[in-house]
């Protein structure tokens, strides 16, 4: 969940299968009609536009970023995955559309929220409290965040769904797709399909918030005893399918960590790069989402709140065992396993050119050889991503392909990604590769 802004504007969310094809369309009309106008001015003018260039204006980046800010739900979940570290990953103009999908935190007015609410619990149910605070402490995509009381003492936070959201999904994700494949962006030969329907059963998961709760209860019990972290308790009185009551726990975003001295930025990331692999290897389920608002920080206790697991999952037992291997012979620069274990996990096909499997070794082996050149990683003068990034470009203009990959490496890969980059943020410093060996070597399986 997003913080609100300083300045968040009420906005009523589009809940008709209608209404919400009626945004996508105006929306994808008037991109279209600006990029027909600036083509034409263009050719006008002797230069041969591209598809890319014609898309990416500054009045066409503010329409898109709008629009899916304003409908929220599966058009705008879409637009939050394509990248955690959109400074470094994403051509500037999308990076921006990213960044505003971020921050424009529109919320649900109070009439609109009162009618969701009184769909959901019992008549008079606001006898029951003594407080509801009407402007969220929080709001993202799929819903927003409420602070209540109750008259039994509970001090509880409520996340409220956004009206239609589950029921537009499919529709959302269908008409987002096709404005991905219009914009041109997409490499020659990119099969998007497959990843359009894994987001469509995550994103028809994360709105099932029967089983976020499930989840939820789930990892407290499995992070039970663990004093590092703190995992919010279900109220299941108060919860519905659409509604999910948890008891409110105190914590400022993770990002004001930044202002604690180095031995506690350094705590923080070891912790969370230690979760991360002790929820891949130990655990064999992860809260696969690493946004950065689902994790709070109590300087008082110095302890970790874990928030949001509408996107926790099991793992396939056999990606963690490839995960597992990867890591060895990383660690070990074994080039020949990394060929191996390259296709096995699908980062390579059978039929990708030899170049361009020695490139992506090459890319696997650059990242193992920053940690291990640097055993206290230094996050803020890393620059991992930059490199990779680079590389990465070369090999797409040398016409590589990615195979489509499996949606638990697709969302290791993001989990991974997130928690570099959160420790990046803190400027934090952690022995990643001795985290790595405590879970990945063979006489280090029954990690505690």
């Amino acid at each position: 969940m997003d913080k609100i802004s300083n300045d968040p504007e009420p906005l009523a969310v589009p809940a008709s299968r209608i209404a919400r094809l009626g945004r996508l369309s105006s929306m994808t009309a008037g991109v279209a009609g600006s990029m027909a106008i600036n083509g034409i001015a263009q050719l006008g003018q002797g230069q041969r536009p591209t598809m890319r260039d014609l898309l990416l204006t500054p009045q066409n980046v503010t329409r898109i970023a709008d629009q899916l800010a304003k409908m929220r739900g599966a058009a705008m979940k879409i637009g939050q995955l394509v990248s955690m570290d959109t400074g470094d990953v994403l051509p500037p103009e999308l990076a921006q559309i990213m960044a505003r999908l971020r921050a424009d935190a529109h919320f649900m007015p109070p009439a609109q929220l009162k009618q969701v609410l009184n769909t959901q619990w019992p008549t008079g149910w606001i006898k029951a409290f003594k407080a509801f605070d009407v402007r969220p402490i929080a709001a993202a995509s799929i819903g927003q965040v409420h602070r209540a009381q109750l008259k039994d003492g509970r001090d509880l936070a409520i996340k409220v769904q956004y009206p239609g959201v589950a029921r537009s999904i499919d529709s959302d994700v269908a008409n987002v797709g096709a404005l991905m494949r219009m914009s041109g962006l997409l490499p020659k030969g990119f099969e998007l399909a497959p990843y359009l329907e894994e987001a469509r059963k995550q994103l028809h998961e994360e709105t099932d918030y029967v089983r976020e709760g499930e989840q939820l209860t789930r990892f407290g019990d499995l992070l039970d005893g663990e004093p590092a972290f703190v995992v919010p308790e279900m109220h299941s009185d108060w919860s519905t399918p659409d509604i999910l009551a948890m008891t409110h726990v105190a914590g400022t975003p993770i990002e004001n960590a930044i202002t604690e001295a180095q031995e506690i930025r350094n705590d923080i990331a070891r912790r969370l790069i230690e979760l991360t692999l002790k929820e891949l290897f130990v655990f064999g389920e992860m809260q696969t989402d690493p946004n950065f608002a689902n994790y709070l920080f109590n300087p008082d206790t110095r302890q970790i709140v874990l928030l949001d697991f509408g996107a926790a999952r099991k793992i396939d037992p056999v990606i963690a065992d490839q995960y597992k291997t990867l890591m060895r012979a990383g660690l070990a620069d074994d080039v020949h396993a990394l060929g191996q274990l390259a296709e096995e996990i699908g980062f390579v096909g059978p039929d990708t050119v030899e170049r361009h499997r020695v490139q992506v070794v090459d890319m696997i082996r650059l990242a193992f050889r920053i940690l291990r050149e640097v055993p206290l990683a230094q996050f803020n003068t890393t620059d991992m991503s930059r490199q990779i990034q680079v590389q990465g470009m070369a090999l797409a203009e040398d016409g590589f392909v990615p195979p489509p990959l499996p949606i638990d490496v697709l969302l290791l890969q993001r989990k991974f990604g997130g928690i570099f980059l959160l420790a990046s943020r803190l400027k934090a410093q952690a022995d990643v590769p001795a985290l790595l060996r405590r879970y990945v070597e063979p006489d280090t399986n029954n990690v505690p």
